[in-house]
């Protein structure tokens, strides 16, 4: 089975399709569930120090790896909708990051590009 973003929002549209769920599936709702799916995943590590971070994932693995597919599919799902190709418009942002993040000045910290 393949994994590329095009293969990957086919199978996530056909299911959508399939179940007549279009009308459902608009850019309001689909950004109000990426962001409830999203909320699932940080749930795994609310209130988790350091140290138990690792013992979380480790014992919740799958939980969280399905939390991740949720995101991931509604973000697929919601840049078929709005028309984009995801995978261009991520390596468009890749590289507007790579400009406002130079190696040489971002390395080591967590400053923001416009605090450099």
């Amino acid at each position: 089975m393949s994994d590329s973003i095009q293969e990957l929002t086919a199978r996530i549209r056909t299911f959508v399709e399939a179940r007549q769920w279009e009308v459902y599936h608009n850019p309001k709702d689909m950004a109000v569930a990426i962001a409830a799916e999203a909320g699932e995943l940080m749930q795994h590590f609310v209130w988790q120090q350091p140290g138990q971070i690792e013992q979380r994932v480790a014992e919740r693995r799958e939980e969280i790896a399905s939390e991740i597919a949720d995101v991931g599919i509604l973000l697929f799902e919601m840049a078929d909708i709005l028309g984009l190709q995801l995978g261009e418009v991520m390596a468009a942002k890749i590289a507007r990051n790579e400009m406002r993040y130079p190696a040489e000045k971002a390395r080591g910290n967590n400053l923001k590009y416009n605090e450099f």
